[in-house]
């Protein structure tokens, strides 16, 4: 979700993980970079739309390329798009929406930030994942039988029947999410997790996942593709996340690398005088930027390469690399810390704005996080990473 300020700015003292929901589309190593997509007189009239949430769309060179949704009912289709074209393109662009932060940890952990990310990922479910695929250069897809370079899919997701917080679900309608559509038409997680196991993105070095600040993005991946809670401490969640991605690149720990660049995704476009494609807070058009803001970066800052050394295999906050948020504890009644242990139980303070379809005040068992949770205490926030 978009911060209200655009501007580059020093690093924010975060005391919640970002949660990812903005993302651009290619970069500045050719100016002929889109010229692979659609002209405008290959296209329908009625598909040449400018304000719709998938479809063509316009880029800055006047040609247009497609958002393409994913329902239940094409899902196999798709899927079989995608693994036709990921031997040639290989570099997945992704970003996800999913339904905000309802809850935190109250207690002194010394990663606090993952066990605020695994509580809540194990409590929701996943809105909506963009893919945009591009070849080593940034190129968009230009094949025989294939000309879509970005999927976004769409996940079963019911407001009378699912946890979210409040608003994250308004900021996603206000962005043109038709929730009435999620619940009908929406995707079954659990069988995505079944084709996307299959389709060869996952458990291969040789495909490349680009990201910004993307913990919570992963977290929610993970989730789908292991059908179970995340691993209880952070240096476990790191060694699961690089068996299933063994070649990831976060774009946001990547600006660290350049002094005095800081700030989030649409900030980062704006300096690299990148135009986003599609509209913002829909998982396609944020994928699409995501994999602009990348190749643009390396093409300006780094001299056209990407020094895997230094950038694979790392996320923004967590991990063991510079960019890992200091050590806070939070406290029901106060702003005190107490102490507490990622492995026995754990007590959640609840965003006042969560809507749960059992109430409020509810104590849940989840599963082997053996998880209290209690209502109540003063509003939270969190780094949303824009």
């Amino acid at each position: 979700m978009e911060s209200n300020n655009n501007e580059l700015s020093p690093h924010q003292d975060a005391t919640e993980e970002k949660i990812s929901h903005d993302k651009h589309s290619i970069g500045s190593k050719s100016t002929n970079s889109n010229d692979n997509v659609h002209s405008a007189s290959e296209l329908p009239g009625d598909h040449a739309t400018e304000n719709a949430n998938s479809g063509f769309f316009r880029t800055p060179n006047g040609t247009f390329i497609e958002i393409r949704d994913v329902w239940a009912s094409n899902l196999d289709e798709e899927m079989e798009n995608i693994r036709n074209i990921i031997e040639l393109y290989p570099y997945v662009a992704m970003d996800t929406e999913f339904p905000g932060v309802v809850a935190r940890p109250v207690g002194d952990f010394g990663d606090l930030q993952f066990q605020t990310l695994r509580c809540n990922v194990d409590m929701l479910k996943l809105i909506q994942l963009g893919l945009s695929f591009t070849d080593k250069d940034g190129n968009w897809v230009n094949i025989e039988g294939c000309r879509c370079t970005c999927w976004q899919f769409n996940f079963k997701f019911s407001l009378s029947g699912d946890m979210f917080a409040q608003d994250s679900i308004e900021l996603l309608q206000s962005s043109g999410i038709d929730f009435e559509k999620f619940e009908n038409y929406g995707i079954d997680v659990q069988y995505f997790g079944e084709l996307l196991m299959m389709s060869g993105l996952v458990l291969n070095d040789e495909i490349k996942w680009v990201s910004f600040h993307s913990s919570y993005d992963f977290g929610y991946l993970l989730k789908t593709l292991t059908c179970t809670d995340l691993p209880m401490d952070e240096p476990a969640f790191m060694e699961l996340l690089l068996t299933y991605f063994p070649s990831i690149y976060d774009v946001k720990y990547m600006m660290t690398a350049v002094e005095g660049m800081h700030g989030g995704l649409s900030s980062l476009a704006d300096f690299l005088q990148i135009e986003r494609i599609g509209p913002m807070h829909q998982a396609g058009s944020d994928s699409l930027l995501t994999a602009q803001t990348f190749f643009a970066l390396i093409n300006k800052h780094f001299g056209g390469q990407c020094d895997d050394s230094k950038f694979r295999g790392e996320l923004f906050g967590l991990g063991s690399n510079h960019t890992k948020y200091k050590t806070k504890g939070y406290s029901a009644s106060s702003g005190s810390s107490s102490s507490s242990s990622s492995t026995g139980p754990q007590q959640l303070q609840y965003n006042p704005a969560v809507h749960h379809p059992l109430g409020s005040a509810l104590s849940v068992n989840n599963n082997n996080n053996n998880v209290l949770q209690t209502a109540g205490g003063a509003g939270f926030g969190y780094d949303e990473g824009y």
